[in-house]
């Protein structure tokens, strides 16, 4: 399990090099159009060339991201080019919304749909037929509709959740959930579909297996059959899913802290980028990369955990 673990951690840091690289070489490509978007489309050829080289723009581009990762890896992500400020404290000073929202979404899909996926699998009829509708609907509404549907009945007709704002944790523990409610809402009704069908889909297959068959000859109860030997099967092909779509509901973070105006790092990606403010805008992606990372590595070693011939291929 170890060796397995160390194998998938150093994919993981070989994919977030090459994911930063990548990134890194296309934002950073063409020192003078960042230099002239900095200081406007008013400004004179030599005041966008001074400002390359204070910014150090005009050097390669090998080098600026060998100067880059050197930060990065002391914990420096560069300083905005319209405040100063750090770009570390500024997405620290976001990260608890952003990543309170994608926990709870990723945490709830996970055993929502796990358990809905089962049930539909095992018992089938109605419950089935009510998660394949569920995925169909949540894979053609898109979050922000879902998002803007409940902002309009929820919190501005009946007044029962607020529309807007975030309530830090450390203030109030009700405020909090009260202002996450439906931002999370609104990506689990997609998330859940799609998931939970996949999770029925693999406990449909092993449930088939000539194992399952053998257990239930000797006897054995079929909530232990599943509890204790399909689920442990089906979570290495369940995890994988669900770690492909937090890759997606980040996509729908950004967007759900548009529509009900959260402080998150999704928004703060979108007022920088409209700004062109572009070592803010590579500290989002570096955050959005790793948090994509590590579920990933998370949801691998889990499943492999859960069931050894994942470790054995």
């Amino acid at each position: 399990m170890l060796k397995y673990s160390l194998r998938r951690l150093a994919s993981a840091l070989l994919l977030t090099v090459a994911v930063t690289f990548a990134t890194f070489l296309l934002i950073f490509s063409d020192g003078t159009a960042i230099a002239r978007a900095t200081l406007g489309e008013t400004a004179t050829q030599e005041a966008v060339d001074a400002k390359a080289v204070q910014l150090g723009l005009d050097q390669p581009v090998l080098t600026q991201y060998w100067e880059w990762a050197q930060g990065v890896l002391h914990g420096s992500l560069g300083n905005s080019f319209f405040t100063g400020e750090s770009v570390t404290s500024m997405l620290l000073t976001r990260l608890p919304v952003t990543l309170s929202l994608t926990v709870i979404v990723v945490l709830l899909t996970a055993v929502i749909s796990a358990l809905v996926g089962t049930l539909a699998a095992v018992r089938g009829g109605w419950l089935d037929r009510a998660l394949q509708l569920l995925a169909v609907a949540g894979a053609a509404v898109p979050a922000f509709i879902v998002a803007i549907f409940l902002a309009l009945t929820v919190a501005i007709e009946w007044k029962l959740l607020p529309a807007t704002g975030y309530m830090p944790f450390s203030e109030s523990p009700v405020g909090w959930a009260r202002s996450l409610a439906l931002p999370v809402i609104s990506i689990l009704v997609g998330a859940i579909g799609g998931a939970a069908q996949q999770f029925r889909g693999a406990v449909s297959e092993i449930l088939q297996q000539d194992f399952v068959r053998t257990l239930r000859s000797r006897g054995i109860d079929e909530f232990s059959i599943v509890a204790r030997h399909v689920l442990r099967s089906a979570a290495a092909p369940g995890l994988t899913i669900l770690g492909l779509q937090t890759i997606g509901m980040l996509g729908g973070v950004v967007l759900i802290e548009q529509v009900f105006a959260l402080p998150g790092i999704g928004d703060l990606a979108v007022e920088m980028t409209m700004r062109s403010d572009i070592p803010v805008v590579m500290g989002c992606v570096v955050f959005t990369v790793l948090v994509v990372v590590a579920v990933n590595f998370l949801a691998d070693v889990i499943g492999a955990w859960l069931n050894p011939k994942v470790r054995l291929t």
